[in-house]
């Protein structure tokens, strides 16, 4: 097992959640993918599929974003993506409004210095920021 799956699966554990080997499973699946995820995606992955079934995909992942150990992105009429929140990595999303297609933002994130800046006024001990922006992709443009 990963440094970053034994991490997170400890990062679960802390909160309350079982460690059972659907769950590790889904979370290296997340950490392999190069990309957030649908449920669709997730319940038929090579990993997944074997494991356990659609809706018990959708509670693992609902569990991991309730205790913040994954995030739900993009619009809520399309299908939704999940990805992990691993401390000291960051991503921010290009979501397209007409297909729901999304993808990470391939520039240098603006908000860091402003992130330092606030942590450093306000006090506030694990900062952290998401960044959606929202558009049309150039496949539906």
């Amino acid at each position: 097992m990963s440094e970053i799956v034994a991490q997170t699966v400890d990062r679960c554990r802390a909160a309350g959640l079982r460690r059972t080997k659907a769950l590790e499973e889904l979370i290296t699946t997340l950490i392999e993918s190069q990309r957030p995820m649908t449920l669709g995606e997730l319940a038929t992955s090579p990993r997944m599929r074997d494991q356990c079934d659609k809706a018990t995909v959708f509670r693992l992942l609902q569990r991991l974003a309730e205790k913040g150990i994954a995030r739900r992105l993009g619009l809520h009429e399309r299908a939704a993506y999940f990805t992990l929140l691993i401390p000291g990595r960051h991503a921010d999303y290009l979501i397209c409004t007409e297909c729901g297609s999304i993808e990470s933002v391939k520039a240098p994130c603006p908000v860091h210095e402003l992130e330092d800046e606030i942590r450093r006024k306000t006090g506030f001990k694990n900062l952290y920021h998401e960044l959606e922006f929202f558009g049309t992709c150039p496949a539906c443009a």
